[in-house]
């Protein structure tokens, strides 16, 4: 409770610290829910909107996860015109 409570004033006593990490989050947010929406996964899209990590869940998606999701996507797609 006393961690909650120092951020917070933190945040607001600094207007610009505040400002900062919201471009931050926004930012990030944004990039990876176009993304998200671009490659109708519905379920990213969801997860990215209604968790707030400041930028850190979304930084994953955007490099780590999307690259894996792009390579399963991309092993069907070979076993599918195989088996054609």
């Amino acid at each position: 409770m006393n961690e909650y409570y120092t951020i917070n004033s933190l945040l607001a006593s600094n207007p610009l610290l505040l400002y900062s990490v919201l471009a931050w989050s926004l930012a990030w947010k944004g990039l990876a829910l176009w993304k998200s929406a671009q490659r109708k996964e519905k379920i990213w899209f969801v997860v990215l909107l209604v968790l707030n990590t400041l930028g850190l869940l979304e930084i994953l998606y955007l490099f780590v996860f999307s690259k894996y999701i792009k390579v399963i996507k991309e092993n069907k797609e070979e076993k599918k015109e195989e088996s054609i």
